[in-house]
Order: C-alpha cells, then structure tokens, then sequence
C-alpha cells in the first residue's frame, strides 16, 4: 500500500471516529437533560418549551370533577386570552378512525377477528392481517412503505403522505404476505390507512364524509374535520381529496371538541369500549419509562399505562403536537394541543401526563 494512500485512509478514519464521538457525546448530552425532565413541574415544562418562541400557542385543556377548563400560552409560558384555535391532531384521528370500526363491529358490518380480504379485493393464497391487528398496531405492516409522491413531497417540503393514493396502499397490501403467526407491536399509519379502505368497503362511502358526518352529526364535535388548511394558526399539511393516509393523521380540531371527545371516553360505554385491553404490548422506550409515560396494553387504537391508570394517545404532524389522556378511576382527563413541532424542546405528550399525574396528586 503506497503511503499516500494509508494517510488518506487514517485520515478518514479519524474523521469517521471524531464523528462517532460527536454522536456519541450528544447522546449523552441528550440524555443527561432528558433525566432532568421528570423533575420539572407541568408550570416549568409549558415555561420551558415556550421559552423565546413568539409563534407558541399552546393550549391546555383539563377535566376534573366533571368540569372541563382550558388556557391558553404563548411565548415564556404566558397565559393568552382562552381562543378557540384549530390545531392539527395528528394521530389522535387514529382514534376516530377506531371508533368507525367500533361502530361498523357493533352494525354487524365488520368482525374483528376476521382479515382484511374479507372485505378488500386482494389476491388469493396470501396471509393478511385481522382487523385486531390493525387495531392494535400488530398486523406486522411497518409505519409506512415508500411510494413516488414522497419524492416531490420531500423536495417540497410538503406532508410526506400527500398523494399517496388508495390504490398505491391497496397494491402494496396485495403484494404484501404477513406470514407469520404473530407479529408484535409496530406503529403503523400504513395499518390505519388500510383501516380507512376496510371502512369505506363496508359503508359505500369515501373516509372523508363518513369522518366528518360521525365527528359532527354523531359526536357533535362540529369543529372537527379532515384538514383543509382554514384553520387560524400557520403550517397546516397539505391534503389531496382521497388521499390513503387521511385516516391516520388529517383531522384538525379545537380544545372544545377536544375536551367534549375526552368527556366521552370518561363517561360513556361505547368509547370505553374502545379503550379495554385487547393485547398486552410492553412498547415502553427507555426514554419514555424516564419520564413515566408508559404504554403497557393496548385497545381499539387507545394506549394502556397499566402503571399509571392512564389511557391515552398523542399525535404529530409536521409543526403540531397533541396529547389526550384520561383516567378513569379518578374521572380526570387532559389535552394539549400545540402548534409546535413534536421534536422541539418537550412534546405535549410529556406534559400531558404530568399534568394528569399532577391532578391526582391534588397539585
């Protein structure tokens, strides 16, 4: 090996190893100020995470003895006068999209334990997921698969799941075989859009309307919809009409609707339904055991915390964050909503379940 050839290759080898500890050493770093967390209080994590940012609004919702209040924060923690903001839920719309399962189980329209080409047009001769499965983030999907709007999407910087089109999912589904006995707990927006077409099969009717209709007229939550940018906050995805992923993450809200859909997972039989065990997960992160936001069990799409009595669910798009958590027993519940992306400073989620373990502490 001549010798200007074994100093370019020392040389890049110590970029590579100087790389590697710079990595290394912000993982520390990282970690270090993450274990300072579960020491802060609600109060200094809302002030924390709010801190110089003048576009923050944060609003924070909480039932308690059957009452429901909510404020509003922005920059430095500081209490805004209580506007109804519309806010991207994210994920949270995985709820919704479960409780139309929910309801086409109990209309006889869907069995739960069947699978998907019960009621999908798929090729023969292949294993498919139960609807439980997908229910239950467990029908081995993975949270998406790579389709060529994600290209333009990423070069735009636009929502990732834009233009990804029903049939696109529906042949990716046909080319997938899910042979195995059992797969376990895998987050999957690819499984709730799947979810989505099981529901328009069975209603005759696209996702959009059959959310709005049973988010308004059933639910009564009339400021709760599928995403069309008319909110009054900034950053809102961009949706296509019919786009696959819609059921997984394209409902916008308000903390009115919000704390009324927490109101009725406390209170009533059909979403606490939604909510019981159906599978024993243990998916706690070690980062999430740190600040004791743990998820044990799950339901009908709904998280169990078996440590702490909670039920709950968060949801992220590209610049919001939400949380909803409720505990039964105690008959508290609460919702962050944030305008702020879910990798900036503390999410809604970390908050959220202070907050609640705050509350039964009497704080």
């Amino acid at each position: 090996m001549k010798k200007k050839t074994k100093i370019v290759i020392i040389v890049i080898t110590s970029i590579l190893l100087i790389a590697l500890l710079a990595v290394g050493g912000l993982a520390v770093y990282g970690e270090q100020q993450m274990n300072k967390i579960p020491a802060l209080t609600a109060a200094e994590i809302l002030e924390y995470t709010t801190k110089d940012s003048g576009d923050a609004v944060i609003t924070v919702g909480i039932i308690k003895g059957g009452e429901a209040s909510y404020k509003v924060y922005g920059k430095d923690g500081q209490e805004h006068a209580p506007e109804l903001h519309t806010y991207e839920i994210g994920s949270l719309t995985k709820t919704i999209t479960a409780a139309l399962v929910k309801r086409a189980i109990d209309e006889g329209k869907i069995n739960i334990d069947s699978t998907i080409d019960s009621y999908l047009a798929l090729p023969e001769g292949k294993n498919y997921p139960t609807i439980k499965e997908l229910l239950t983030y467990t029908s081995g999907y993975k949270g998406y698969y790579f389709e060529s709007p994600m290209i333009a999407t990423f070069l735009t910087g636009k929502n990732e799941f834009c233009g990804i089109t029903k049939e696109m999912v529906l042949s990716k589904v046909s080319g997938l075989n899910m042979d195995k006995e059992s797969y376990g707990f895998e987050y999957s927006n690819f499984g709730y859009a799947v979810l989505g077409l099981v529901l328009e099969s069975v209603y005759d009717t696209d996702y959009a309307p059959l959310l709005t209709d049973y988010a308004q007229n059933a639910l009564g939550l009339k400021s709760t919809k599928i995403s069309d940018k008319s909110g009054d906050l900034k950053n809102y995805w961009d949706w296509n009409a019919g786009d696959a992923y819609i059921p997984a993450g394209a409902v916008t809200s308000n903390i009115a609707d919000m704390l009324a859909y927490a109101q009725m997972q406390l209170s009533e039989p059909f979403f606490s339904d939604c909510h019981k065990s159906i599978k024993a997960i243990d998916a706690s992160s070690k980062s999430n055991r740190t600040m004791d936001i743990n998820m044990d069990e799950i339901g009908m799409a709904w998280i169990i915390d078996s440590k702490n009595n909670i039920v709950w669910h968060n949801g992220g798009t590209g610049h919001y964050n939400s949380y909803l958590g409720f505990d039964i027993e105690n008959g508290t519940a609460v919702v962050v909503l944030s305008n702020l992306a879910p990798n900036y400073r503390i999410p809604a989620t970390v908050l959220g379940v202070k907050l609640l373990l705050e509350l039964r502490a009497g704080k």
